[in-house]
């Protein structure tokens, strides 16, 4: 199973950027789906994650209101799309997939990507 996160790059305070997460060799059908990120000297940090039967979105702090994300069952893949960019948001972002009982716990997941750099610069 390998996911692969793309999307990521450098972009402007108030800018925004998409966030893509393809799975090959494993289809996300009974899978929470979760982006995590992590800044340099920083606890990784739950972003959001979705539920893929159910389709359910969950954000944590950092993310509501600004960040949406979405799955597209025909591509296997999961978006998160992210808004009104602020220099805090600078990580490098991951998604994970699993059963993740707990969306917001990193443990919980079973599969990482190698994580897509966002840089926001003022």
């Amino acid at each position: 199973v390998q996911l692969q996160a793309s999307g990521g790059g450098l972009v402007q305070i108030g800018g925004s950027l998409r966030l893509s997460c393809a799975a090959s060799g494993r289809t996300f059908s009974d899978d929470a789906v979760g982006w995590f990120r992590q800044a340099p000297g920083k606890d990784r940090e739950f972003v959001a994650a979705i539920r893929w039967i159910s389709n359910s979105p969950f954000y944590g702090d950092a993310a509501k209101g600004r960040f949406t994300i979405a799955r597209d069952n025909a591509k296997n893949t999961v978006f998160l799309q992210m808004n009104r960019l602020q220099p805090e948001d600078t990580a490098r972002y991951y998604c994970a997939s699993g059963s993740a009982n707990r969306v917001s716990d990193a443990a919980a997941y079973d599969y990482w990507g190698q994580g897509t750099l966002v840089t926001v610069s003022s």
